[in-house]
């Protein structure tokens, strides 16, 4: 049997945490139970500098039970690199990994049906939302347009698919060899390979808290998407730049005409709408090419991505080879 790890990265979860725990212990002593994971399957909880009790709650599941353990970041880092810390940590004591966020808006019982996957060979398991009823419509028209962007922008990545998925410790390894430092995992997992499926579950609401992402926060992460996986806005820049250079040799071309004909009408609005217009897409191009130079240099500089303050399962390492844990 394999030794199974659930991540899930904590920002300010004081009040869903219990929840989670409370639920999650239920769900691994019946796996356990059902000799699908090993007896030395574990809930990790990845502490992205929370600035309230969530760290204490972390140590207290740790204290009062072994299936649970902890990692503490030394600040926060964000949910992506959280995530990959919890991935990276992860591996050194498990055979697979799902990760999951704290909300348990992700339904757990999708994971049987991961592990049913994982049985036919799948290093990868994606979680797929069945449906969007649950959205506001906004957010259903955002979400769905935003995926379709990314298609469009020619970054793989499945369909309405979160950070729900299950990894083997040889995709986890394969990860770890992506370097850049502006993650989006959404779209660089895909781009591990390996056999890979998709389950399907219907998300739930949440619980206890509040949303992590708000809408400011959802946009910086699209955006961090889109410029993370793809050149083509670059390239759409390039092809407008060629576009209004030939309108403007035929505009060029045309009041040529109509001033030898001495038709001149002499106005300043269309000048005063060409320079208007011209200048947002020129600063509409250096916004996006500024984009792209920023994430070249953070990625230049090589700073690290996460730096761990405490791994409680460092004291808890038993120190068991492959085959004593099979």
């Amino acid at each position: 049997m394999e030794i199974l790890y659930i991540v899930i990265p904590c920002y300010n979860e004081e009040e869903m945490l219990p929840i989670t725990a409370k639920a999650l212990i239920r769900k691994l002593d019946t796996l356990i139970a059902e000799e699908k994971i090993s007896p030395l399957s574990k809930v990790m909880f990845v502490d992205d500098g929370s600035k309230d009790k969530t760290w204490e709650l972390i140590e207290r599941f740790h204290r009062s039970c072994d299936l649970f353990t902890g990692v503490k970041l030394s600040r926060n880092k964000g949910h992506q690199n959280a995530l990959l810390a919890g991935l990276m940590t992860a591996r050194k004591y498990a055979d697979i990994v799902v990760s999951m966020d704290a909300d348990l808006q992700d339904d757990i019982n999708a994971i049987d049906g991961f592990l049913e996957k994982r049985a036919e060979g799948c290093e990868i398991v994606y979680g797929v939302r069945s449906s969007r009823e649950t959205d506001t419509g906004f957010k259903r028209f955002t979400a769905e347009g935003y995926y379709k962007l990314l298609e469009a922008m020619g970054v793989e990545i499945t369909y309405n698919h979160a950070d729900y998925r299950l990894m083997s410790r040889r995709a986890i390894d394969a990860l770890a060899e992506f370097k850049e430092v502006n993650l989006f995992l959404r779209g660089i997992v895909p781009m591990v390979g390996f056999k890979s499926d998709i389950v399907t579950y219907e998300r739930a609401a949440r619980q206890a808290g509040e949303s992590k992402y708000p809408l400011k926060k959802m946009l910086s992460f699209a955006v961090e998407g889109i410029t993370s996986l793809s050149v083509k806005p670059i390239r759409m820049i390039t092809g407008l730049g060629i576009l209004i250079f030939f309108v403007a040799i035929i505009m060029l071309i045309y009041f040529l005409i109509i001033h030898c004909m001495g038709r001149t009408v002499q106005g300043w609005t269309s000048i005063l709408m060409s320079v208007w217009a011209l200048g947002g897409l020129q600063l509409l191009a250096i916004g996006v090419i500024g984009e792209y130079i920023g994430k070249i240099y953070l990625e230049a500089k090589e700073r690290p991505k996460f730096f761990i303050d405490i791994d409680l399962e460092e004291d808890n390492n038993y120190g068991y080879s492959d085959s004593e844990k099979e």
